[in-house]
């Protein structure tokens, strides 16, 4: 990134703008080019005014009947040159017939052109070299500039970001001070494509503080972390209330996707993911253990609305989860969950209670939904979790599935079920949760399968994952011990 701190080339302030490029062509040999010469100029103050244009002069480019100066364009073979190819070899050399006093609106001309360099007739016609290397642009875009300094009108030649980038280098080679402007207006003025924005930075160190600025400050963050800052933004406009909910957390999960640094998607998403768990966790727990005196109806109401502020941050909770684990950044998002003894608890003695069944009877699905989703990438290997980090995870959430199971579908004498059982979730954690316990060791796996007899069903035949399980565990038991010399 360019900072501020980049070399620039100095702009004197001085009356005498010229006398220091006058200096440096009075020492060049006669036989010097042009380039070789602008290479020990420098930029001076870009408050001077150009010298108006004679209106004799305005229409008279390449006019050999009025000119006095021939300026000869041809292509620097150099080898320190690269993509000397690029040109076309049919027009290597240029010459053109200008004028004295259109070229010196350039300051590299008015310096080359100065009585203190030119000596002899004034009738002569003076021979000046240009060459032309593909740093700085063709032959072709010499000539336009060169022709811009017979007109006090850019509009028509910059008249793109494109046009600007190819005139610019040029214009700054021949310090064309009114070129240089009119197109760092135009750049401060326009979009640019990603192309065009990487050769505006190229070209930012040639330019004046001051120019640079306007074009510094679209590229350039105030902050280090603007970045994380601007995406834990979206993210909490993606999840709180937002006008269109769905495609705006479409639209914020595919920038993770395609966001450069998994670091910076990591640490907000963390950040996000735990504060809304603490507002969960505060509201379970304000609900399950209240703490308030108060008539009848005010503490309704404010139970309703700790159980609704659970409901609502655990659906920002989930779909948190879920970009987590997409990116393969919910490692800590699974240690953390698996911390959860007290929170586990809170859910344990909501759910056994029927009040949430009518305020918020989607909870426990939301809940168990998290869960699942990390389980199943625990299990699977997309998160490396620990071994105590594994056993926790199962043996705090364990009750809390086997609670919600037991609570979610209670059927009374002639009645049909309360709320509809989410079978399919059910059956999904608790193949998740005996995989987990399946790379646990013997002594671990061995008191957590005892905790999963709710599993199994009156039909054994219904539950082939609990009897894998066992059977795996005691195939392993039959084992003989592997003892290790000490």
């Amino acid at each position: 990134m360019i900072t501020n701190g980049t070399r620039k080339r100095q702009r004197n302030g001085s009356s005498s703008r010229l006398s220091s490029a006058v200096a440096v062509i009075d020492s060049a040999s006669s036989d010097e080019t042009l380039t070789e010469t602008s290479q020990k100029l420098r930029r001076t103050s870009s408050s001077t005014i150009s010298p108006p244009l004679p209106p004799s002069i305005a229409s008279g480019f390449n006019d050999p009947s009025t000119a006095d100066v021939i300026l000869r364009l041809y292509i620097d073979n150099s080898p320190f040159e690269c993509d000397s190819d690029s040109f076309d070899s049919s027009a290597s050399e240029v010459q053109i017939y200008v004028h004295s006093s259109a070229l010196l609106r350039a300051k590299y001309f008015c310096a080359l052109l100065s009585d203190r360099w030119i000596k002899g007739d004034s009738d002569e016609l003076h021979k000046v070299n240009l060459s032309v290397t593909p740093s700085t642009g063709s032959i072709h875009t010499h000539l336009t500039v060169i022709r811009l300094l017979y007109s006090d009108d850019f509009s028509d030649v910059i008249h793109s970001a494109s046009a600007a980038l190819s005139i610019l280098p040029v214009a700054l080679k021949l310090l064309f001070e009114d070129c240089i402007q009119q197109c760092i207006r135009f750049l401060e003025a326009v979009p640019w494509s990603e192309d065009e924005e990487q050769r505006i930075l190229n070209l930012i160190p040639f330019l004046g503080e001051d120019e640079s600025q306007e074009l510094l400050a679209r590229v350039s963050p105030t902050k280090s972390d603007s970045a994380e800052e601007m995406l834990h933004s979206l993210i909490l406009s993606a999840i709180h209330n937002h006008p269109n909910v769905a495609a705006v957390k479409a639209f914020v999960a595919r920038l993770l996707r395609d966001l450069s640094s998994r670091d910076s998607a990591e640490r907000v998403l963390e950040k996000a993911f735990s504060k809304s768990l603490k507002v969960v966790k505060e509201s379970l727990e304000e609900y399950s253990s209240p703490n308030f005196r108060g008539d009848h109806n005010e503490t309704e109401a404010i139970q309703r609305l700790n159980l609704h502020t659970a409901l609502t941050n655990g659906k920002q909770l989930l779909w948190l989860v879920e970009r987590m684990i997409e990116l393969r950044v919910a490692d800590t998002a699974v240690k953390e969950w698996s911390e959860q003894a007290s929170f586990t608890a809170d859910l344990q003695r909501t759910f056994r209670d029927d009040a949430w069944r009518n305020i918020v009877p989607g909870l426990p699905t939301v809940v168990l939904k998290c869960t699942c989703k990390l389980a199943n990438a625990a299990a699977a290997g997309t998160i490396l979790a620990a071994r105590q980090v594994r056993k926790k995870f199962v043996k705090d959430w364990l009750p809390v599935l086997i609670v919600c199971k037991d609570s979610s579908s209670p059927v009374l004498p002639n009645h049909k079920p309360v709320l509809p059982s989410p079978k399919s979730l059910y059956l999904e954690l608790e193949e998740a949760f005996l995989r987990i316990i399946s790379t646990l060791p013997m002594n671990d796996a061995q008191e957590l399968l005892q905790q999963c007899l709710s599993f199994s069903t009156r039909d054994s035949e219904d539950c082939p994952h609990l009897i894998t399980a066992f059977n795996t565990w005691f195939r392993r038991a039959n084992h003989p011990p592997q003892l290790r010399d000490s």
